[in-house]
């Protein structure tokens, strides 16, 4: 039987191929993890994008009710006005029932018999 003989150089190719699977192994883990990490960064960029215009709005909300036209608005509809003015408030006076439409009357005419059936086989 014939050994092959174990040289220096075939256990330095050995620890190279050894290295490089374990850095193709760790390149596909951090790869994985970048993947993972990006999905993350999308989900915060739309959830920092809905924030910001809430964000937007209520500012916007805080301006106008802070403002003399919401004031004058609310005391309009609050039944309050400017002073000098004079508030009306129409007050339906009971329950208003509809008016009934009558139904015109169809007048009938009464035929003979034999009126029917001229009608029936000469008729328009």
């Amino acid at each position: 039987m014939k050994r092959w003989p174990v040289k220096l150089k075939h256990i330095g190719i050995a620890i190279g191929l050894f290295i490089l699977v374990v850095l193709v192994i760790d390149f596909n883990q951090r790869l994985a993890g970048l993947n993972r990490l990006t999905t993350q960064l999308a989900t915060v960029h739309v959830e920092a994008t809905a924030v910001t215009q809430t964000q937007i709005a209520l500012v916007t909300k805080i301006a106008y009710a802070t403002s003399e036209r919401a004031v004058e608005e609310y005391a309009y509809e609050s039944g309050m006005g400017k002073s000098g003015e004079n508030p009306v408030q129409v007050v339906p006076a009971g329950t208003l029932a509809p008016t009934p439409i009558p139904l015109p009357m169809q007048q009938t005419q009464s035929l003979e018999n034999w009126q029917i059936w001229w009608e029936l086989f000469f008729g328009n």
